[in-house]
């Protein structure tokens, strides 16, 4: 997936959360780094850019929810929050 916007603190803030409510491992992947997405200085370290692709790796119980829920938070309900 594409992030429509950098992952700056606001947003990465909201992904945080979101991805502490699994119990699944997260990953954030990008071609250079890749990083705990359930934390946030480590998701701020990845430094990802306006446009840049993304890859979310899941792994665990409940790995398939997780998976759609936070795709569809950074494709659609980041943007939004930017946007307020």
């Amino acid at each position: 997936m594409m992030a429509s916007m950098g992952l700056h603190l606001r947003p990465a803030g909201t992904l945080c959360k979101q991805a502490t409510q699994y119990q699944c491992k997260i990953e954030l992947v990008t071609e250079r780094s890749r990083a705990n997405a359930k934390s946030v200085l480590s998701v701020l370290g990845a430094c990802v850019k306006s446009g840049e692709e993304i890859e979310l790796v899941c792994d665990g119980p409940d790995e398939q929810q997780a998976l759609e829920e936070l795709t569809d938070l950074i494709n659609h309900r980041l943007e939004e929050e930017r946007l307020c």
